[in-house]
């Protein structure tokens, strides 16, 4: 499971695009905490510190439990607002979660036992059409990825959604179709040794075509 995030924050005075800028200018970041049909509160985070997290590559899947002011409030982090040359991060929206809340988050798939899939023996290509996948989890235990064994496809195979061994408590967040997470396709080389053949066969066909009319 993700490890639980966490982070410190301070109550903003003032808001305004003069206010925000001036805090960014001092190192911090403003964010904002609402959900739970509660208020939302207007912070402000230490840069360095959310960078810091951000660079784990699990800040979007991870609870943050943020202390403002003494106070602690478990989060989910739903949008990070950045810089378009620079790439700082200039705001974040942080979704306060009630005990026992289930959340929507996209998992990373790790796909293994490559060398167990006959497709890719042969020198298939894995063709990856998900990168990952929208689950519903318990906001405590959100998985860090999920596996996809490849052992037994072969070429030309679709993987799906059903295939994949979910982790307990988890459940695909799309339910209307059952969706292709990967396939496994010929080499690129062994398509167009296909398609020369039967090119091949056209042309050679053509001739006797005409020969044949004719004799009519």
């Amino acid at each position: 499971m993700s490890d639980q995030l966490t982070l410190s924050a301070e109550l903003r005075e003032r808001a305004g695009k003069g206010a925000s800028r001036a805090l960014r200018n001092e190192g911090r970041v403003p964010a904002v905490i609402y959900g739970d049909k509660k208020e939302a509160v207007a912070i402000h985070v230490e840069e360095k510190a959310l960078v810091k997290l951000l660079m784990t590559g699990q800040f979007t899947n991870s609870t943050v439990e943020l202390t403002v002011n003494g106070k602690t409030e478990i989060t989910l982090p739903k949008d990070v607002a950045f810089h378009p040359v620079t790439d700082r991060p200039l705001h974040v929206d942080f979704f306060r979660l009630a005990k026992g809340a289930t959340v929507n988050v996209e998992i990373p798939v790790h796909f293994i036992n490559e060398e167990e899939a006959p497709g890719l023996k042969r020198g298939g290509v894995l063709n990856i059409v998900r990168h990952e996948v929208e689950l519903i989890c318990d906001a405590t235990k959100i998985p860090e990825f999920i596996e996809l064994d490849l052992t037994g496809f072969d070429i030309g195979d679709s993987i799906h959604i059903s295939e994949v061994k979910l982790p307990k408590g988890t459940q695909n967040a799309i339910t209307d179709r059952d969706f292709t997470v990967a396939t496994i396709v010929a080499p690129s080389a062994l398509k167009s040794e296909g398609e020369d053949e039967g090119e091949a066969e056209v042309v050679e066909a053509a001739p006797a075509a005409e020969g044949d009319k004719a004799e009519d």
